[in-house]
């Protein structure tokens, strides 16, 4: 399958064999020190300190990040409308989104690929159903609600789209009808799984992905924000689902969110830092686990942090010096 984003995507991976995407935004912020307790999560920092969420841009870049995922993933008309913004206003809050990650990069003096995130419909019901994927929705109201965050991210000047978190068959095959209808938008699909073969609503993974895999705009399908311990599963999976396509990766660390109480919930105590370099080293280690099960596109989601990124490129390195 020719990816239609055949520079600079392709020119990466054709360079150093694989690509390093950042880790996670949001619980990033929370480290230092954001109250995300609100609706728009992460967005909220971006409407009202856009320079916070580029210093976390940043830090990803220090680490080795070869692309940032804009702070979009949490925003959408509706939510914004909810909270008194006009459409137009909602527009160019998802442009500063990109417009900020492009800031990032260029203060940094490098080069590094900006993916747009398309969150999935719960991320903007914000009740933890991203992760299950129960929506009281049908296809023709899912289908509206994506509709014109799509065309305007798709129009901000991404280098792609990210539609990331996918927890269920029904999303999925609406943003695959979405994609169909963007010739020339270049996208990356991760789903959401609960184990080593099923989506998070339990649609399997080899049923899933064959709606992208004969999409010349896809140019990656893999998984985020799923226990690391699935990724190679997962992995395989998609490779034999569709054979030709690159596979992108970026699970959480492991542990899970409780909806009920906002906040994640696994091994580590109260108190303990969020971003320990020791639990950085492993999930690297695992890194190297998925790049040779085949993923070419590595990186972390909720809870890692600069730490992580930096060991991933390092594992990375060092294996294929």
């Amino acid at each position: 399958m020719a990816c239609v984003a055949a520079s600079p995507l392709t020119s990466l991976l054709d360079a150093q064999g694989w690509l390093v995407l950042d880790g996670g935004l949001a619980t990033e912020l929370e480290a230092r020190g954001h109250d995300l307790d609100h609706p728009l999560w992460s967005g909220r920092v971006l409407l009202d300190h856009p320079q916070e969420v580029m210093h976390i841009h940043s830090a990803y870049l220090q680490a080795g990040a070869d692309c940032l995922i804009s702070a979009s993933y949490q925003l959408s008309h509706a939510g914004l409308a909810a909270l008194g913004l006009t459409a137009g206003q909602a527009d160019q809050l998802l442009c500063r989104s990109v417009a900020v990650a492009r800031q990032a990069i260029a203060e940094a003096g490098r080069s590094a690929l900006v993916a747009a995130s398309i969150g999935p419909y719960g991320a903007y019901l914000a009740d933890g159903s991203e992760y299950t994927g129960a929506y009281d929705l049908g296809k023709s109201a899912l289908t509206r609600f994506h509709s014109r965050r799509w065309r305007v991210l798709r129009e901000s000047g991404a280098d792609l789209l990210a539609c990331e978190t996918i927890p269920s068959a029904l999303e999925a095959e609406v943003l695959a009808g979405l994609i169909r209808r963007s010739p020339g938008c270049a996208v990356w699909v991760s789903l959401c799984c609960q184990d080593g073969e099923r989506l998070s609503d339990g649609s399997l993974v080899r049923e899933v992905v064959p709606l992208f895999a004969g999409l010349e705009q896809v140019c990656a399908l893999g998984v985020n924000c799923t226990t690391p311990e699935h990724v190679t599963s997962l992995i395989g999976k998609i490779r034999r689902a569709a054979p030709a396509t690159e596979i992108v990766v970026y699970p959480n660390s492991g542990e899970s969110f409780d909806a009920g109480q906002h906040r994640w919930r696994g091994d580590r105590t109260e108190g303990v830092a969020p971003h320990p370099e020791d639990g950085a080293r492993g999930f690297a280690q695992q890194a190297l686990q998925w790049r040779a099960a085949g993923a070419r596109l590595i990186g972390g989601c909720c809870r890692t942090g600069p730490a992580h990124v930096r060991h991933i490129r390092a594992a990375l390195s060092t294996a294929t010096s």
